[in-house]
């Protein structure tokens, strides 16, 4: 019997706190079906009568919206098409005193359903060519509401934006690229943008953020304009993001070449004057390597009407490579010349002109072998002594094989002179600051 009670306590003890559990788990169901038939009836009740065409404080104030940027990945950057791509989380924050409440929670977060069932602000990027939401694998967006009925609309965007570049000092150059935004309809009697931070702070970028080979991001800023337009005026906020290019490619590809182009034509200085092929094939080479050089730069920009830094540098180095050719035209031609000269020097040492003092044809001479004789001999030792002249004056070693005077000369001058322009351009370009222009100072 005392084993019956005990096994009966221990049965009647475990149903005991199996109903408390089982109790105290309906409890928390229904405490949290309770919270969501709440914020349902709010919910329910606050879109009630609520008219999402119509702006916050309509006729009454203006509706402010608070903005902020986080750049997620910056780049690429197209120099051709004068555009980059970015993106962003894109945050504004406003207020709708038509959707306050109470409720257990301050802040409410919401599915992005709701926010195609109240008003949200009309943005568009002014320089945006091309803008992607991303919906996968649900819409990108973010929606908070608080009890006094402020809403924060977060949204991913990747956007193709207009960067105006100036490429006088390319690939030296320096650009600040603009992302603009503001309300397409609302003017600013009915809407204003500010920045939800200071504006240093507003606008930041990950770090690792850079998908950038050939620029540096430097920094970013913001700031503030208004501008008018015919249906009034509209406030505009700007972001400036900084890139300074990278010089390395260009060494590489471009500016070696040329400087090995240049020096190779020079070269042909120190080929003898007689090496005609030789130094044909260098100038016409270098003159033809620089053209390609030349077209192949210009691939990689815009069709501008200005010169950049790269063809002023590629335009010089032309005209050294030309100039070598030139040079080689000018040493050949004074050579054949000399040829010349030296070839009729020895035409009249070889046919000397008859004396004038003939003897009149009314003298008669008697024939005579021992003079005729003595004639000959005579003949024969002027005609030895002629030859041996004309051997002297053709001799290929003194004549023919010298270096001339203009070779001597360029081998000093044009070293000196591309030497001379590479310290000027070096030193101009790489110690100056490059023009950013389009920059409006932060608010």
């Amino acid at each position: 019997d005392i084993l019956n009670l005990v096994a009966n306590h221990r049965l009647v003890d475990c149903h005991f706190s199996s109903y408390l559990s089982q109790s105290s788990e309906a409890q928390k169901e229904t405490g949290t079906i309770d919270n969501s038939t709440v914020f349902t009836r709010i919910l329910d009740g606050l879109l009630d009568g609520y008219d999402n065409r119509l702006r916050p404080g309509l006729g009454e104030n203006v509706t402010e919206i608070k903005t902020n940027i986080f750049v997620t990945s910056f780049g690429p950057v197209s120099d051709t098409e004068m555009e980059y791509t970015i993106d962003v989380f894109f945050r504004q924050s406003w207020k709708d005193e038509r959707l306050c409440f109470k409720g257990p929670m301050e802040m409410l977060p919401l599915n992005n359903l709701l926010a195609s069932n109240i008003w949200t602000p009309d943005t568009f990027f002014l320089n945006g060519k091309k803008s992607i939401a991303h919906n996968m694998t649900t819409p990108n967006k973010l929606l908070r509401l608080k009890d006094d009925g402020t809403l924060l609309y977060t949204m991913r965007l990747t956007i193709s934006a207009e960067c105006p570049m100036q490429l006088e000092d390319f690939p030296m150059d320096a650009h600040a690229c603009p992302l603009k935004f503001g309300s397409y309809a609302y003017p600013i009697s009915e809407v204003v943008y500010t920045w939800s931070q200071e504006a240093t702070k507003s606008v930041s970028v990950a770090e690792d953020g850079s998908r950038l080979n050939q620029y540096h991001l430097t920094g970013q800023s913001a700031g503030t304009e208004n501008i008018h337009t015919s249906r009034g005026q509209y406030t505009v906020m700007m972001a400036h993001f900084y890139l300074k290019r990278k010089i390395g490619y260009f060494v590489i590809q471009t500016y070696m070449p040329c400087f090995m182009t240049v020096i190779l034509s020079q070269v042909s200085f120190w080929l003898n004057r007689e090496s005609v092929p030789a130094r044909t094939v260098f100038g016409v080479t270098t003159v033809l390597t620089m053209t390609t050089l030349s077209i192949s730069a210009r691939n990689s920009l815009p069709k501008v009407a200005y010169a950049t830094a790269m063809d002023w540098f590629i335009a010089v180095c032309y005209a050294f490579v030309f100039s070598a050719l030139i040079e080689f035209a000018t040493v050949n031609y004074f050579t054949k010349r000399s040829w010349a000269w030296d070839g009729k020097k020895a035409l009249e040492a070889q046919h000397p002109k008859k004396p004038n003092n003939v003897c009149s044809a009314g003298v008669n001479y008697t024939p005579n072998l021992t003079k005729d004789v003595s004639i000959s001999t005579i003949s024969n030792t002027t005609s030895v002594q002629l030859r041996a002249s004309e051997a002297k004056i053709l001799d290929p070693k003194k004549t023919y094989n010298s270096v001339s005077k203009i070779d001597k000369m360029s081998r000093i001058v044009f070293p000196v002179l591309f030497g001379t322009f590479n310290l000027v351009y070096w030193a101009t370009y790489l110690n100056r600051e490059p023009v950013v222009k389009r920059v409006v100072t932060p608010m």
